[in-house]
């Protein structure tokens, strides 16, 4: 397979890089390698990929002096002429559009970024797919989607029609966005909804990251809610396994859907929904335990109430996922805390 995967200096994208670069396809990495965070760790993920960082400029594909397939061009979603000619002159089998601004609080101070990136970014994606007769597009949704749902486990056959925070009205306004195009255009659609990823390289916004970091300098952590949280916290392994599954499993319509009565998770259309999940939530005090007990200090805690846009409880229903492509994330949290644990202090030296 000849396969795009944007965000690829990102958390995910980095990983699902290198599992499909060693699985044998034609890769080819987009990503704007903003300052959201650390552009250091960005760069040492494109460095593990074999990208020289120092040649890396805007819109010119960088070949990987690692693996001979893969290659990384810097480009924005928005800039909409080279999105068009990248797929024109690459010719793409499949699209992983992972790609997006990230975070639900900085969606609350910064909301441009998110109708810049995850709008007319993604508007891009499809219009460019659209016109290039891309065999499936698989692309990141949000756990965030939920938002009020208080039905738990969450199913992709919920209604999710109120987001709490800008960034999963985007991720949902994505879904809507696909959809559209699998129904007028027969592009075969896939949205994933990712559930709290973790593991060695990811986000230093993210709960774990900023966790350990504060607690190895001996800064007080935040804990919101009062502690009183539960998160389907999933490793980026597991993460990876689904995505490559449902890449190889191109969206088919639900022929037993009717109007009448409509399913959110599917469509007469070749469209499709997931949730990846681990499926077995952690209380939040628990999981910071299990950091204190990988770094062997405990943790000043600053308790505090739930913030804006934020969820007390995130819980993936995997059964669609079981279903249709028999696999259920499976990695342990103590298992997955240690090997980012191991990461960071190796990264940080």
């Amino acid at each position: 397979m000849r396969v795009l995967i944007t965000g690829a200096a990102g958390f995910i994208g980095f990983h699902l890089a290198l599992r499909l670069i060693n699985e044998g396809h034609e890769i080819v990495g987009l990503d704007n390698v903003n300052d959201y965070y650390d552009i250091n760790i960005k760069f040492g993920r494109l460095k593990e990929t074999g990208i020289d960082v120092h040649k890396i400029e805007y819109n010119k594909i960088v070949k990987s002096n690692k693996f001979r397939k893969y290659s990384f061009i810097k480009l924005n979603l928005e800039d909409k002429e080279n999105i068009l000619k990248l797929f024109k002159e690459q010719r793409f089998d499949y699209v992983c559009n992972l790609a997006a601004q990230a975070g639900v609080r900085y969606s609350l101070t910064n909301p441009d970024a998110y109708i810049n990136s995850n709008i007319i970014g993604f508007m891009n994606i499809l219009e460019a797919s659209r016109y290039n007769n891309i065999k499936h597009l698989v692309y990141a949704s949000s756990s965030s989607v939920y938002g009020m749902n208080e039905n738990y486990p969450f199913s992709i056959h919920d209604n999710v029609d109120h987001p709490v925070s800008l960034y999963a009205a985007t991720k949902k306004s994505n879904e809507l966005m696909a959809h559209t195009y699998s129904h007028l255009y027969g592009i075969p659609t896939t949205g994933l909804r990712f559930f709290t990823v973790y593991g060695p390289w990811g986000r230093p916004d993210m709960a774990l990251f900023l966790f350990t970091k504060a607690i190895l300098e001996g800064k007080e952590i935040d804990i919101y809610n009062y502690g009183n949280m539960k998160r389907d916290f999933t490793y980026v392994d597991d993460i990876i396994e689904g995505i490559t599954r449902v890449v190889y499993n191109t969206a088919s319509p639900n022929f037993n859907w009717t109007g009448s009565n409509p399913d959110p998770g599917t469509s007469s259309s070749p469209y499709r929904l997931y949730n990846i999940g681990s499926n077995r939530p952690v209380l939040l005090m628990d999981f910071i335990k299990a950091i204190e007990k990988n770094l062997g200090i405990e943790a000043k805690k600053n308790m505090l109430p739930l913030q804006p846009g934020d969820v007390p409880a995130s819980h993936a229903d995997v059964q669609d996922l079981i279903n249709d492509l028999n696999y259920t994330p499976n990695t342990e949290i103590e298992i997955g805390i240690k090997n980012f644990i191991d990461w960071y202090l190796e990264f940080y030296k």
